[in-house]
C-alpha cells in the first residue's frame, strides 16, 4: 500500500495518497500509521522536487554500490594494521567513485539538478518555481 504514494503523478496526489494509505493501515495497525503519520514530512520530501527526478530522490541505489564497493574492497584486504590504514582504502574508493561518477555518468543531469534548485520548497512541502531568469548562473 506504502509504494502507491510513490507512484502518483504531482506532490497534491502524493500527499492525497499518503493521507489514505495511514488512514487504512490505522484500522488494523494503529501503531504503524501512527508512526507513519510522525514520519509525513521526512518521507514525502521527495515530492517538493522536480517530478523528472522523484525516482533518483527516493532511491538509495548509488549509497548501496558504494558500500557493497567499499565492502568489496576491504574484504580484500581482510585485517587493517591500524585505522589510519583503513581511512586510507575507504578514502581512495571514495575519491575512485568521485571521478566515475563526474567523467563517466550522470544519475541526474545537470539541466534537471539546476532546475531543482530553481525550485523554492514552501512549509507545506509543495514546490513552488522562483522567479529567477532563465540565464542565472547556478552555483557549483
Amino acid at each position: 500500500m506504502v509504494r502507491t504514494v510513490f507512484d502518483q503523478p504531482d506532490a497534491v496526489s502524493v500527499g492525497e495518497q499518503f493521507t489514505r494509505v495511514v488512514d487504512a493501515i490505522a484500522a488494523r495497525f494503529p501503531d504503524a500509521a501512527t508512526h507513519l503519520d510522525e514520519a509525513r514530512d521526512d518521507l514525502l520530501a521527495f515530492s517538493a522536487f522536480p517530478h523528472e527526478i522523484w525516482r533518483q530522490v527516493w532511491s538509495n541505489n548509488p549509497q548501496e554500490r558504494l558500500n557493497k564497493e567499499i565492502r568489496r574492497r576491504t574484504d580484500v584486504v581482510g585485517i587493517f594494521p591500524n585505522r589510519a590504514a583503513i581511512i586510507r582504502l575507504v578514502g581512495a574508493v571514495l575519491a575512485e567513485q568521485t571521478d566515475e561518477w563526474t567523467e563517466q555518468r550522470r544519475y541526474m543531469g545537470i539541466e534537471i539538478l539546476g532546475k531543482a534548485r530553481l525550485t523554492l520548497i514552501t512549509g507545506d512541502n509543495e514546490p513552488s518555481p522562483t522567479a529567477l531568469p532563465d540565464n542565472t548562473a547556478i552555483a557549483a
